[in-house]
């Protein structure tokens, strides 16, 4: 039998008008429960002014009532919002984590590239909400099917150190025929940058020594995406 206190605790733990979410997903499943529903299951309590629910609430309305604005969030930026804890920003940027990492293994079975778009529609749900730069490379076959996607570094905000010999390494032990390059700009800005035609230069003259073709170089956003290749630039 549930003591006062305890019964208390879950009051003010889940205390708004309407169901408890968490019994709410097990009876009805997740699909059936709110963003801001969610978020409450994911940072699980308000404090002593809200409930978890209405601190959810404005957590959605502080990001224009959109999930990806909300994932753009860093760890600080989310908890310097009043009710948050370093405990619960962290929480709920290891659930936007693990969504992105979903997304990157969500690679169709024999997917054939046969344009920038249908690499960008790979390549972007990984990267585009990403706070530090990513750099891949979608690796193909002879018939321009994808073999994979490999992560070949991480840095920081504005740049990452990218080894062409990692990518070509990984080139040549899953017998690709081609490549095409793909980073994110956190900033959102879309523009390649001097090292990024730098890169891009030094990867087509290796893809050539190696019998490697290098087909293009996305930067990829929030904002969309730029192709080196249908800009002319490879």
């Amino acid at each position: 039998m549930e003591t006062k206190e305890c019964v208390n605790r879950k009051r003010k733990t889940f205390l708004y008008h309407g169901e408890d979410p968490r019994a709410k997903l097990i009876l009805k499943g997740a699909d059936s429960l709110s963003n801001a529903e969610l978020i409450a299951l994911i940072i699980q309590n308000g404090s002593k002014e809200i409930s978890v629910i209405e601190l959810s609430k404005g957590l959605l309305e502080k990001s224009d009532f959109q999930l990806k604005q909300l994932a753009r969030k860093s760890v600080n930026e989310l908890s310097a919002i009043k009710g948050m804890s370093d405990t619960k920003a962290s929480l709920l940027a290891a659930a936007f984590e693990l969504g992105r990492r979903k997304e990157s293994e969500s690679i169709p079975d024999k997917q054939k590239i046969t344009c920038s778009e249908d690499a960008a529609k790979i390549l972007k749900p990984a990267l585009s909400d990403l706070h530090t730069e990513h750099f891949y490379a979608l690796l193909l076959n002879r018939q321009n099917i994808v073999i994979r996607a490999e992560l070949i570094s991480k840095g920081g905000v504005s740049a990452t150190v990218v080894d062409p010999r990692l990518i070509f390494k990984s080139a040549i032990e899953s017998l690709a025929s081609g490549i095409i390059l793909c980073h994110n700009h956190p900033s959102g800005n879309l523009e390649p940058s001097d090292d990024d035609q730098r890169i891009t230069e030094q990867m087509k003259a290796a893809g050539k020594l190696l019998d490697i073709t290098v087909y293009d170089h996305l930067i990829v956003s929030h904002k969309g995406y730029f192709s080196f290749a249908d800009s002319g630039l490879m």
